[in-house]
């Protein structure tokens, strides 16, 4: 266990003292008699000389506190002592490169300095107002994103897939292409093994230098993850607030999400859309809209990727609904060695028409529709009904689509800016880009 203690401190009107005991824990919930804080607060739970557990409060039932534990519970026997504390964090630039657990405890075995700025995890909500324009492309250097589903910095879009399809494999290349000042990277509810591979072997050294990174395992308890999440918005927001382009990365926005209803169902919320306590389609809204540009400078490009199970996923539903496009990953294109495996007619960049010129918006649309056209065809000639001269479009495409699908591939090393990417467009499309 991690010591919490460095970041756990009393309240300022009270002492740091026991003012009750845990009296009860079923399952995930612990329940206590006192003290009297309100919902969203952290208290230590003790045991004898043990260092202190981090819990939050999560509810309450008849003047007793409902309580999940931000660390392991298990050495807590009956009659623990619990005490208000405040979490605290202190950002600054020591943050970069630096790989930090949900409670921002240091998990690269680095010290932590104690001077900083004191941030919360509820950052304060952007008003509509208070938001600037998206109107600038943001370079990624992945060549089929930056020519065909541009990014506007501030955007917030979702990376959608099924496991193995290579979605962290993807966000790395984005984080080590970026043109943005600071990755803010969140991992959450991944496997420990896949987490230090993205590290080293996706990221890299170069990619971690410019990066913050938060780890929470899937083995982690349910409030922890959620304290991920919101930690890596927070460390984000602070930066924006710096006047950085920060890139937030948060794989995956479906743990959180499980994370919640974990909670949400310990603390007897109904279960509605399949499974999924209310707060869940509360939470999922509340997270993506941190991200975005503010009007007088500084940005949080959000992006989220979303595991698909099975079709209706009530997740991913809710994501499309609130994020400002998608990209499809596609199993079959992963299964060819296709990299990256981007489903270009299952995707779409909804602030790519504001961003490009006209230009490369013309681009962008005659490469989008030659593909379609070669999609039908190719289903012609896996049947043989496939003849040309019959479809002068369809021809065009099938004569094209080697330069098409050339232009859609790219190496995991190769970095291709956002200028290359559109001189590549209008060579991969020759004359018929017009």
């Amino acid at each position: 266990m991690l010591d919490a203690a460095p970041y756990i401190e009393a309240l300022p009107d009270l002492r740091f003292e026991p003012c009750g005991k845990l009296v009860r824990s079923v399952g995930l919930l612990l329940e206590a008699t006192g003290p009297e804080l309100p919902i969203g607060a952290i208290t230590t739970v003790t045991a004898g000389s043990g260092p202190p557990t981090a819990c939050q409060v999560v509810g309450f039932e008849r003047e007793r506190l409902l309580l999940l534990a931000l660390d392991d519970p298990r050495d807590l026997p009956p009659g623990s002592l619990v005490a208000p504390a405040r979490f605290h964090f202190r950002a600054g630039p020591w943050m970069l490169g630096r790989i930090l657990d949900g409670l921002g405890r240091a998990l690269d075995g680095a010290p932590i300095p104690p001077e900083g700025e004191r941030i919360t995890l509820e950052p304060r909500p952007l008003t509509p107002m208070d938001r600037g324009l998206t109107s600038t492309p943001l370079d990624v250097g992945v060549r089929a994103i930056n020519g065909l589903l541009t990014l506007g910095v501030g955007q917030k879009i979702g990376i959608f897939s099924m496991p193995g399809v290579g979605k962290s494999t993807l966000l790395g290349s984005m984080a080590r292409g970026t043109t943005a000042d600071v990755n803010v990277i969140a991992l959450i509810g991944e496997r420990g093994r896949e987490a230090r591979e993205f590290i080293h072997d996706i990221l890299g050294a170069q990619g971690l230098t410019r990066s913050v990174i938060i780890v929470v395992p899937s083995d982690a308890p349910a409030p922890l993850r959620l304290k991920g999440a919101c930690l890596a918005s927070a460390i984000a927001d602070y930066f924006r607030s710096a006047g950085h382009n920060v890139l937030l990365l948060m794989d995956s926005l479906t743990r959180v999400a499980m994370a919640q209803r974990e909670i949400g169902l310990a603390i007897g919320e109904p279960p509605t859309v399949r499974g999924f306590p209310p707060s869940v389609f509360a939470l999922i809204p509340k997270l993506v809209e941190q991200a975005g540009a503010l009007a007088d400078g500084g940005s949080i490009t959000g992006i989220y990727t979303v595991l698909v199970h099975e079709d209706n996923d009530p997740i991913g539903e809710l994501a499309k609904s609130v994020l400002d496009g998608h990209f499809t990953l596609s199993r079959e294109l992963a299964g060819k060695g296709h990299f990256p495996a981007i489903e270009l007619s299952d995707s779409i960049s909804r602030v790519a028409h504001r961003v490009c010129s006209d230009r490369h918006n013309h681009l962008r649309k005659r490469f989008v529709e030659l593909y379609a056209r070669w999609r039908e065809a190719e289903q012609l000639i896996a049947l043989g009904s496939y003849h040309p001269g019959a479809d002068r479009r369809a021809d065009e495409a099938v004569s094209l689509y080697p330069r098409l699908e050339s232009y859609l591939r790219q190496s995991l090393s190769e970095r291709v800016t956002f200028e290359e990417s559109v001189a590549q467009l209008e060579s991969a499309l020759g004359e018929s880009a017009g």
